[in-house]
């Protein structure tokens, strides 16, 4: 009997393991939390590191290897957020769409809106990224994911349509790729509007440079 016991003790409870997973998910969200607010403050560049957090979060510097494995992995687990936050997971209903104009515009619009959410914090690890080699292999693993679905945008316009520019396949993907970049939707909304509001204009753009004639 007395093995049984033991043996039982050595088994945690469903409702221990919730607890402590539960204990390990708000931890890692107060960890993330705190990421957003070093980006956003006015030394982002020099203030982000693992020991500032530790400080903001009174959690110690071990939890927060164990959790993310160090500066780069956590500025991973905060894209992965922003994409959360950014809906990226409607992506999946973009490429489900008969039609490949609807599929068009609505990749467009789904990067307007990503885009759009927490732009401030976006421009910061933009800039990180330029001076990290390692954020910014991270950083081009998900650019080829956008390209990579712009591909196969393109390749479903051009099975259905005949496209009247002069460009390659190849040629046409880059324009989708660059016109559906942070930095171009940045620049055409400048102070005065949102990257989703000019999501139209991109639009429409993009439809004339690839030469697509069809009402849109």
């Amino acid at each position: 009997m007395a093995k049984k016991t033991s043996a039982k003790k050595r088994c945690p409870r469903p409702y221990t393991l919730g607890k402590r997973q539960k204990s390990m998910d708000q931890t890692r969200a107060k960890i993330i939390n705190a990421a957003r607010a070093l980006i956003l403050s006015e030394n982002a560049l020099e203030a982000f590191n693992i020991d500032a957090i530790a400080r903001r979060t009174r959690i110690t510097r071990m939890t927060i290897y164990n959790q993310f494995g160090g500066r780069t992995g956590l500025l991973e687990a905060l894209f992965d957020d922003l994409a959360q936050r950014g809906e990226m997971y409607r992506m999946a209903e973009v490429f489900q769409k008969q039609n490949p104009i609807e599929a068009l515009k609505a990749f467009i619009a789904a990067f307007g809106r990503f885009w759009t959410r927490d732009r401030i914090i976006i421009r910061r690890l933009r800039a990180m990224t330029a001076l990290d080699d390692e954020l910014a292999k991270a950083d081009t693993a998900r650019q080829e994911r956008r390209k990579q679905g712009a591909t196969v945008i393109m390749k479903r316009l051009n099975e259905k349509y005949s496209l009247t520019s002069s460009k390659t396949l190849k040629q046409r993907v880059e324009i989708l790729f660059t016109m559906t970049g942070f930095e171009f939707f940045d620049t055409l909304a400048g102070e005065s509007h949102s990257p989703e509001e000019i999501v139209p204009q991109v639009q429409n753009s993009v439809m004339k440079i690839l030469g697509i004639n069809v009402e849109f």
